[in-house]
């Protein structure tokens, strides 16, 4: 049982109100707001406004709701479901109250907790399906943040699929069985290609689709989803990879995806870790490509849940070639990748007019062969190079850039665990680099960008990337 400190005071309810009367008091801005509220339900509104401002007015008339330009009578609150008290003056409010109380109607006194039956909620709307934030009137702005919050996660078409699902209502009560059968079904409808063609606007594909559920329902088809998770902050997440996260039966994730991720899933998912991260692969390619398959083959909704972007190093191509072969369905869900988090972090330009125009994504293990790639050629040209993976190898990386003619005084940044709270930024210059492979405390994700347009950056929060310089700054500040 929760604690007392744990019970609500009040008890959340929906009150049925189309058709009826809401009646709402007051001529300004608290009367236009709850006017303003109730525009979303099928409520009967009428406003009493004795002298109503400007743009209430306004409001009022362009919307046809009825209005009573008389002062406050108790005979008023007669035959309305609801009462809104909002005329900015407490003993008026207090009043209105007592009359509606009196006729035994719920009443609402703005900005007076003690004088209210019931009150407002900060409301997210994808009718019919409505989501009320409440806080026992403690905190209306913390009511309106976390609404806020609410509204993204929500697809717009939601509205649209709870409608779609009213109409097979019937069908599905006759023709599925109760229980886990007709769970099941209506996990698919809301989570699978019903929801999916409705988020595209295709309603008559969503009802084909509805159509194929009722007549296979012993065949569970798989989806695979190829996810990008971002670069580590939460909230860095894509709204859309968060969201096919709650639909998941099963996620699969990398050891670089942080566990609070991870954790932003369904709850009632099975998470298997693969763990692929250098010098420690608890599974190879092929066993993860063959357990994405497997998985699909079981019906299974899954997430194969990757660091940054799943195309940028992710090794989707080939997760994605066994699902083409294997005949299972997928769809990539982008990922902020990490250079873009770590340039963000150092308030970096990765392109700049007039001094770099072109951006590489490469690893640093490109650079330990014998042949120079390509590419090196555009850094020396002006391209901003951005480098992943690239730490224990930064001797290399530097050395062959300079071969290749880039000035040993071009600028390098550093960023381990970009985007995170214990992100590290370090700065110096490509021949400052190979102490980087020296850094045995980096023990995080780091990424190296080199190049003109780096100059640019934000050095403010970095520290230098040769610890003797570092020393010598320090002497020179004290």
């Amino acid at each position: 049982m929760p604690s007392k400190s744990e019970q609500l005071s009040v008890f959340p309810a929906f009150f049925r109100v189309e058709g009826k009367i809401a009646a709402v008091f007051g001529n300004g801005d608290e009367a236009y707001a709850k006017v303003r509220l109730l525009m979303n339900t099928q409520a009967t509104i009428v406003a009493y406004a004795d002298r109503p401002e400007a743009d209430y007015h306004a409001y009022l008339i362009a919307n046809r709701i009825r209005t009573i330009r008389e002062g406050f009578e108790p005979q008023q609150v007669s035959g309305a479901t609801l009462v809104f008290a909002a005329t900015s003056d407490a003993e008026s409010d207090r009043a209105i109250v007592a009359a509606a109380r009196a006729e035994k109607i719920p009443a609402n006194a703005v900005d007076q907790p003690d004088h209210c039956d019931f009150f407002t909620p900060a409301l997210v709307n994808r009718a019919p399906v409505a989501v009320a934030i409440g806080t026992e009137g403690a905190g209306p702005v913390l009511a309106q943040m976390i609404r806020a919050q609410v509204d993204q996660l929500l697809a717009p078409s939601l509205g649209t699929l709870a409608r779609l699902a009213t109409s097979y209502r019937d069908i599905v009560e006759r023709v599925v069985p109760k229980g886990a059968s007709r769970r099941l079904f209506w996990r698919r409808f809301f989570s699978g290609p019903v929801a999916d063609a409705v988020a595209t606007g295709n309603v008559a594909e969503a009802r084909d689709a509805a159509d194929g559920l009722l007549q296979s329902l012993d065949e569970a088809k798989g989806y695979v989803w190829l996810v990008g998770a971002g670069p580590g902050a939460e909230d860095l997440l894509t709204l859309r990879a968060q969201r096919v996260m709650m639909e998941a039966d099963v996620i699969v994730y990398d050891a670089l995806v942080p566990q609070a991720i991870v954790d932003m899933g369904r709850r009632d998912a099975e998470r298997l870790s693969v763990g692929k991260r250098k010098g420690c692969h608890s599974k190879s390619q092929e066993e993860i490509n063959e357990l994405l398959v497997h998985l699909g083959r079981q019906g299974k909704r899954v997430v194969r849940l990757k660091s940054g972007d799943p195309l940028v190093y992710g090794r989707a191509g080939e997760e994605m070639a066994a699902l083409r072969a294997a005949g299972i369905s997928y769809q990539v869900v982008p990922g902020i990748t990490s250079a873009f988090a770590a340039a963000a972090d150092f308030e970096l330009p990765l392109t700049l007019r007039g001094v770099a125009s072109s951006l590489v994504f490469t690893t640093g293990h490109d650079l330990t062969g014998h042949v120079l790639p390509d590419w090196a050629s555009l850094a020396v040209s002006g391209a901003t190079i951005a480098v992943y993976m690239g730490r224990t190898v930064a001797a290399s990386v530097a050395e062959r850039l300079m071969q290749a003619g880039l000035p040993a005084e071009t600028t390098v940044a550093v960023i381990e665990n970009a985007s995170r709270s214990d992100r590290r930024l370090l700065h110096g210059i490509l021949r400052d680099l190979p102490d980087l492979q020296h850094r045995d405390e980096l023990t995080g994700p780091v990424m190296v960008i080199i190049g003109d347009a780096v100059a640019g950056a934000n050095f403010e929060l970095s520290e230098p990337l040769v610890r003797e310089r570092a020393r010598s700054a320090e002497l020179l500040r004290s």
